[in-house]
């Protein structure tokens, strides 16, 4: 087990939920904030299953500029649960992605950013979230990923970055990216079975009815 998974697995030996923050912003693309948030959620249910003594294995929550609704893709209206300034400190921080015009050119989403991914044990992106994160250098050097139509313009924008394409997710350790949109799920399942084991992971899948099979690392 790595350490920053055995990081996150000995928070709930010690009594508390790995807390897990998804990033929300106008226009993000719907299933890339709302399929983590569906995985890490399912997990905590079928960990309680296992062990009811213990606390959620994830705590999961949306945070955005402000806790008003933000418009995403196609019209859907979503309050996020924080907002920037009440938000906790994450242990797991996910970057959706969709049209990322507006966090690519906030200066107080970029900071905020900043500062929860140097504050968390794991980051990862969803399809164009890597747009966010690179913009921040978080990416340099390290092989990732994004939507299948946007992987010229991030090797484009961000030369420092080696970016791989026909791969659901990258994962490189502390950092990780997906492709697009149904990819999340896939890269969420992936770090349930990294932090908290494999037959969880199987058992969450299995409980969304979802077709996974572990990813080699």
């Amino acid at each position: 087990m790595a350490s920053s998974d055995a990081t996150l697995a000995g928070f709930l030996e010690s009594g508390r939920s790995i807390r897990v923050g998804i990033l929300l912003f106008p226009e993000v693309e719907v299933l890339d904030f709302a399929g983590p948030f569906e995985v890490f959620s399912v997990a905590a249910r079928m960990a309680r299953r296992r062990r009811p003594e213990a606390p959620p294995a994830f705590e999961v929550a949306t945070v955005a500029v402000r806790a008003e609704p933000v418009a995403a893709r196609h019209g859907l209206q979503v309050l996020p649960r924080y907002g920037f300034a009440d938000a906790p400190r994450f242990d797991l921080l996910i970057v959706p992605g969709g049209v990322v015009t507006q966090p690519l050119q906030d200066p107080v989403t970029l900071q905020w950013v900043a500062h929860a991914a140097a504050a968390a044990t794991l980051t990862a992106s969803v399809c164009t979230g890597a747009f966010v994160l690179a913009r921040l250098g978080l990416l340099d050097g390290r092989t990732v990923t994004t939507h299948w139509e946007d992987i010229e313009d991030l090797r484009t924008a961000f030369p420092a970055l080696r970016v791989v394409d026909s791969v659901p997710f990258v994962d490189e350790g502390a950092l990780l990216t997906s492709a697009g949109i149904s990819a999340g799920i896939v890269m969420s399942l992936h770090l349930v079975g990294r932090i908290l084991g494999e037959d969880l992971a199987r058992a969450t899948a299995r409980q969304m009815q979802y077709d996974w099979e572990p990813q080699p690392r």
